[in-house]
């Protein structure tokens, strides 16, 4: 009887599939929708495969309205899986419907959080690792920061991992569109982690604090963290740092970084040292005498020392 079920479920997906092909080669040809509700009806308990063969088959007609028309008609007979969820997803995304793909993935979150022993899943579909890349992928395209955010801390939050090859320029980017704290956020996840951070990473968490003006936490950060040796921090990249964001550094805070540093750069390795020496030369060379006598007396002790 099963596998008479099985060839007749066989039969109704290629049927389906050459309805599909006469769609795509004949666009006036309408009857795809009435032959999926056809077969919906005949077959009580579909195997998920065959409607996700389905749906992949209106997929690949370039036909998202019939993909989505079965997709949403199987929860009538059967459970999609996290292969069919990720395909519609996909699709979803690729057919700039961000809005139904953001519907999709927090209904597969609402699943995840009721979840409390392994019995609770039969008819649940968590997201996996694709799930949350594919979303993050569209949240950077579509320049949609707070969704990003928040699926990058859903990722995390359920045991996914940073990657850096895939992750890291997500999150500089993230972070420059107003974003940072999800630079220590990570920060925080790999150091849990037993992970060293990626230099560049390190280096972002060192330059936004300049950027902020708090030229104590950008001592005291690397202070208490060991970077290793690496060319994204070495003088010249340093001074390119403090020349490309010229406008967004304040110089007062600068002085002061250079003359609290100074006093501790002996005890300090490499790291600190290139940063300080950097610091004093753009200093020297985008310091105007205005700049200079608008600064406090105390800020004036400072300059002397540079």
């Amino acid at each position: 009887m099963q596998v008479e079920l099985e060839l007749s479920y066989c039969g109704y997906f290629i049927s389906a599939h050459l309805t599909v092909r006469q769609w795509k080669t004949d666009p006036s040809y309408i009857s795809l929708p009435l032959q999926i509700d056809k077969i919906c009806k005949v077959a009580n308990k579909p195997l998920v495969v065959t409607y996700t063969g389905l749906i992949q088959a209106c997929l690949d007609a370039g036909n998202i309205q019939h993909g989505a028309h079965i997709f949403n008609r199987m929860h009538k007979f059967c459970s999609p899986n996290l292969v069919t969820c990720n395909i519609m997803l996909k699709a979803y995304l690729e057919h700039g419907m961000f809005e139904e793909a953001k519907g999709l993935f927090q209904k597969m979150l609402q699943d995840a959080n009721c979840v409390s022993k392994k019995a609770d899943n039969k008819d649940r579909v968590l997201p996996d690792i694709y799930t949350f890349n594919t979303m993050l992928d569209a949240c950077v395209t579509e320049q949609q920061w707070d969704d990003f955010e928040s699926v990058y801390k859903q990722m995390l939050h359920y045991g996914f991992h940073f990657n850096a090859k895939r992750h890291l320029r997500m999150i500089m980017d993230a972070c420059r569109a107003g974003k940072v704290e999800l630079l220590e956020t990570t920060w925080k996840h790999l150091i849990r982690g037993g992970q060293t951070p990626p230099p560049l990473l390190a280096k972002e968490m060192i330059c936004t604090k300049l950027v902020q003006g708090d030229h104590s936490a950008t001592l005291s950060f690397i202070s208490n963290h060991h970077f290793g040796a690496s060319q994204v921090f070495s003088r010249n990249s340093w001074l390119n740092f403090f020349k490309e964001n010229a406008h967004r550094l304040q110089k007062d805070s600068l002085v002061r970084l250079v003359h609290e540093g100074s006093i501790l750069s002996d005890s300090q390795g490499l790291v600190f040292q290139n940063l300080i020496t950097s610091c004093r030369e753009f200093l020297r060379t985008h310091m105007t005498l205005s700049e200079m006598y608008s600064s406090t007396n105390s800020q004036l002790t400072l300059l002397e020392q540079l």
